[in-house]
């Protein structure tokens, strides 16, 4: 082979391994949450199946009961890097939960909501009352919302003190609408931008009747993380029970498009999107569901 011919075949390389890269030329991850019952049972079994999916990120949720050293021990012994952890144990307060994912060695510590009080007791306990904590989220008013994002400007700042940094997590509730503006706009610009970054849930926003990509070309700098997730194709929704909440499917079986959302996500500063498919799983398996799920984007091309 000449030497012309060499360099020519050197310069297709890069472009053939975007071709077949991860979005975002990023390792796809998933949100733990997703395989909660799996894990209950079996938590070193079901990371080392994660893990054999091909998955090489992981976001936490529950804790399990495990230690930061133990989850840390399992995620490394399985080649999986854990950066973001949602603030799942109502066991711990904020700031101790905060010192555990310091602990852990994540990045990002994630809250959804903020509720009030009332409806935050409702967390508790081992045997949390569901239908009484949906009730008291989609009661949330203007005022609830607005101490949400003075929680959220706390919750900021006591994670920069640790090294860290505090995303906010969306559900379709956000987009309601208070004075004409929607709950997911309001907490934006009710918040500090050097400290409160977002976690978009870009399934939500789309069940929600909004299209994801809007707002990561508004925000490019606020929108750190995404979950990637799908809802069948119906009509815009902001509930989260009855007979009209958005129905949860595998990537590629649902209402959005996730190539034009990536597209724009390379233009913001997102680091790093996690796989999430919410319950009930009624075609498959939660495992089987997230194999399709990373398939899906595994072999998006994006």
């Amino acid at each position: 082979m000449n030497l012309s011919r060499r360099v020519f075949l050197a310069s297709l390389a890069p472009a053939a391994a975007l071709l077949s890269a991860d979005p975002l030329n990023k390792p796809v991850g998933l949100q733990l949450y997703t395989i909660s019952a799996e894990l209950a049972k079996d938590f070193a079994g079901t990371i080392q199946q994660v893990a054999a999916i091909g998955y090489k990120e992981v976001e936490l949720a529950p804790t399990f009961g495990k230690s930061a050293a133990e989850l840390r021990r399992i995620f490394s012994d399985n080649g999986l890097a854990c950066r973001s952890a949602h603030m799942f144990d109502f066991a711990q307060t904020p700031a101790q939960f905060m010192d555990f994912a310091k602990e852990l060695g994540v990045q990002y510590v994630v809250t959804s909501f903020n509720p009030p009080p009332a409806v935050a007791a409702k967390f508790a306990g081992p045997n949390p009352d569901v239908n009484a904590i949906m009730k008291g989220l989609e009661g949330m008013t203007a005022d609830d919302y607005k101490k949400s994002a003075e929680t959220a400007n706390q919750l900021g700042a006591e994670a920069k003190k640790r090294g860290l940094v505090y995303a906010y997590h969306n559900h379709n509730l956000e987009f309601k609408k208070f004075g004409g503006t929607t709950v997911f706009e309001t907490l934006i610009s009710s918040t500090d931008p050097e400290t409160v970054k977002f976690e978009m849930d870009c399934g939500w926003v789309s069940a929600a009747g909004y299209d994801p990509v809007k707002f990561l070309k508004k925000y490019p700098d606020r929108i750190r993380l995404l979950h990637i997730k799908a809802f069948k194709k119906g009509p815009a929704s902001i509930t989260l029970e009855g007979d009209s909440k958005p129905v949860p499917t595998e990537l590629g079986r649902g209402g959005l498009d996730y190539r034009p959302v990536f597209a724009a996500a390379a233009k913001a500063h997102v680091e790093q999107y996690y796989v999430e498919q919410e319950p009930p799983f009624t075609g498959m398996t939660p495992m089987q569901a997230i194999k399709v799920d990373y398939e899906y984007l595994h072999q998006m091309k994006a």
